[in-house]
């Protein structure tokens, strides 16, 4: 006789995972879990063992964050030294300003932006490393120049050859939320659902990206804090992070810095490490396995107490 399915609660099934979640309000209680291991040529991420810092690399003169303190070669490289000795996992590189409002640059320039930055870094760690880009062809240079992730801002919605690349290449690619884009995904925006309506767009991006080739095992999503979101918003995807769980994928959470802190602490960007790091903390507490952030050390210590808390071991020196 065959074994009876219970379809009021599919969690209690034994044969049930995680990967056939119901994406609903349901998925919001509990401890989101999943044992995560990204595996690729000469890298891997063991996202189940304890949750993982990105370190930020702007390389532009714009940033809402640094405000163009590590535009230059020299000191951009000094930074990707520095973070990868404070304890990053990853190191995120990005030429191109995506804040609000921003404008696009032409490919020449990211590329003299963020090559040169890439290679002299690769020379000298050994963590991965992320091209953060819209545009296919600085991310197939950038692979090229050493780097072994693409943080694709628009989900590889922005340019058609990104999806291609990935497939190709088979690194880990982040795919990220937005609702419209850099320049105008502030003006008033709108959801009905908006949990929801995000996890449906990133499971709509996922499932796109595996029908071109993508191994589903090599996608990190993120929901896209400060992107196409208002200020409660973001404090509603950070509060019920733990829906996200139902994808099946790791979870990145992006809160440095961001305005909506600035918004509650009424500081600027470079004073709100303290309060990224209270929604680094409760990201973690809620199921987030990657935090990108752009003070790694403060995010490290962070990163280990609050793992300490939610796993039940406390580790040490």
């Amino acid at each position: 006789m065959a074994e009876s399915l219970n379809v009021e609660n599919p969690l209690a099934n034994k044969a049930f995972s995680l990967e056939e979640a119901p994406c609903g309000p349901t998925t919001s209680v509990g401890e989101s879990t999943g044992f995560f291991t990204l595996n690729w040529t000469g890298f891997s991420l063991d996202l189940s063992e304890r949750t993982h810092v990105m370190g930020v690399l702007n390389v532009t003169p714009d940033s809402f964050s640094d405000g163009g303190h590590f535009f230059h070669k020299d000191k951009a490289i000094e930074q990707g030294l520095a973070m990868a000795a404070d304890g990053a996992d990853i190191i995120d590189v990005g030429g191109e300003s995506t804040r609000p409002y921003s404008a696009r640059i032409s490919k020449e320039e990211e590329l003299d932006r963020v090559i040169p930055v890439i290679r002299e870094l690769r020379k000298e760690i050994k963590i991965p490393i992320s091209i953060d880009t819209l545009k296919a062809e600085v991310a197939g240079e950038a692979l090229s120049a050493g780097a072994s992730m693409i943080n694709d801002i628009s989900a590889l919605r922005s340019d058609p050859e990104m999806t291609s690349l990935a497939a190709a290449t088979q690194v880990p690619v982040i795919l990220m939320h937005m609702r419209g884009t850099p320049e105008k995904m502030q003006e008033k925006p709108l959801y009905g659902n908006l949990i929801q309506e995000v996890i449906d767009s990133l499971r709509d991006s996922m499932e796109k990206a595996v029908q071109m080739g993508i191994r589903k095992e090599m996608i990190i999503l993120d929901p896209g804090i400060g992107f196409g979101k208002t200020f409660d918003h973001n404090l509603e995807i950070i509060r019920e992070l733990n829906r996200f769980k139902c994808l099946g994928r790791p979870i990145l959470l992006g809160s440095s810095r961001k305005a909506f802190i600035g918004h509650i602490l009424g500081k600027p960007p470079l004073e709100r490490d303290t309060g990224t790091m209270a929604a680094v903390a409760v990201g973690i507490m809620h199921g987030a396995h990657i935090v990108r952030v752009h003070d790694v050390k403060r995010a490290v210590e962070t990163v280990k107490v609050v793992d300490a808390i939610k796993r039940g071991r406390a580790g040490g020196i």
